[in-house]
């Protein structure tokens, strides 16, 4: 049975840092009277994360990408302001040039707590961030047959955000380092496989049963049914420093799946490929992300970014028109031209240290810039 059709309402989170001003670095401790202010702003729109240093914004549920990127500007812009009050920076990047993971204290709240009771060194090195972005499917069924479909997508969609060559003050040589990090936890990476949600549910209680998790809030695939919500979550990507980019890899992830019931409406599909190819397209995506190519599987060779992105653009193009979102969709070629957060990071540092800075100066160099871009076109709600 084909579902009636969804909305395709957008909801996104995104993760930040907050750090001192003066030294730099991520705070350890967040000061008396930040969250007061964020949520008296916020609202419900705000949330701590596993660190203090962390803050978590997610939007209301949104009609249009149009409507996403409003919310997204004045929710950076807001916490910037109240951050500012208290001599704190905000960086959208999902690592630290130079923290060192360990250092930074944990949020006071039991899950966070039983997190690193459980996971022990795993976790104190989570030192990352991300974002997360819903699609609205109501269907159950529906969700799972295109969690299956959607893999393929995924690593295309991480090349274009990432954010995090860095790590303890080093040049990592990937441009998503924090995919390294993050793999270390369990039930993370691709989904498996399932041909319908009661099947998915039966997995899944099996884990329940067995007293490993509580629900599925804990399983942390690259995409998932949200536990919350009525939407197919996307969790690969890096945050990006810039809200367009972000705002432009929801768009064209939103329109992959209207392209995807287009073709169920037909009773086609997208082809289901083996996961061991697609982590292959990841490991390249997080490795090189834009700069050396995908696979191809169709052809079974290695094609450059930029032939991907035409070919998929094409794709989703009537996807686009009825979401009204051609402009934020065509951004990539923006991505594609002058390059993701990671290239801007590390051009910050080469050409810091060829101007003769030291490499701690050239690190803090890269978060002066982190900053300034984190809220560039960013405005508050009048």
């Amino acid at each position: 049975m084909i579902s009636s059709e969804p909305d395709y309402s957008v909801g996104i989170e995104e993760e930040y840092y907050l750090v001192d001003l003066q030294s730099r670095n991520l705070i350890e401790k967040v000061p008396d009277g930040v969250w007061p202010k964020l949520e008296k702003s916020l609202g419900e729109h705000v949330t701590r994360e596993f660190l203090q240093c962390q803050v978590e914004i997610g939007t209301p549920v949104c009609k249009t990408i149009g409507e996403a990127r409003t919310e997204l500007g004045n929710f950076r812009a807001t916490v910037a302001e109240i951050a500012s009050e208290f001599d704190l920076g905000l960086i959208a990047s999902s690592t630290h040039p130079f923290a060192i993971s360990g250092q930074q204290q944990l949020t006071d709240k039991d899950r966070y707590y039983d997190l690193a009771k459980d996971l022990q060194q795993v976790v104190r090195r989570l030192l990352i961030s991300g974002m997360h972005i819903h699609v609205g499917l109501p269907d159950d069924d529906l969700r799972v047959d295109l969690m299956g479909q959607a893999a393929y997508i995924l690593p295309h969609l991480l090349a274009l955000s990432t954010s995090s060559p860095f790590w303890r003050g080093q040049n990592t040589g990937l441009k998503s380092y924090r995919i390294c990090v993050w793999s270390e936890m369990p039930r993370t990476g691709l989904p498996t496989y399932f041909e319908t949600y009661r099947e998915y549910k039966r997995h899944v209680e099996v884990l329940i049963k067995a007293g490993i998790i509580e629900d599925s809030s804990k399983i942390w695939w690259d995409i998932r049914p949200s536990h919350k919500f009525p939407t197919l979550e996307m969790r690969i990507a890096d945050v990006c420093t810039d809200v367009d980019d972000g705002v432009c890899i929801a768009a064209i992830y939103v329109c992959w799946m209207r392209m995807l019931f287009r073709l169920r409406r037909k009773n086609q599909r997208w082809r289901i490929y083996a996961n061991f190819l697609i982590e292959e397209n990841c490991w390249r995506a997080h490795r090189y992300g834009i700069d050396e190519g995908l696979i191809d599987f169709g052809v079974g060779e290695i094609k450059p970014y930029d032939i991907l992105l035409d070919e998929m653009l094409d794709i989703i193009s009537e996807d686009a028109q009825a979401l009204d979102c051609v402009k934020e969709v065509n951004h990539a070629y923006t991505i594609l031209e002058r390059g993701t957060s990671a290239h801007r990071q590390l051009n910050i540092y080469t050409e810091s240290i060829k101007n003769g800075y030291s490499e701690v100066d050239a690190l803090n160099a890269v978060v002066d810039g982190l900053i300034q871009k984190t809220v560039e076109g960013c405005t508050k709600k009048a």
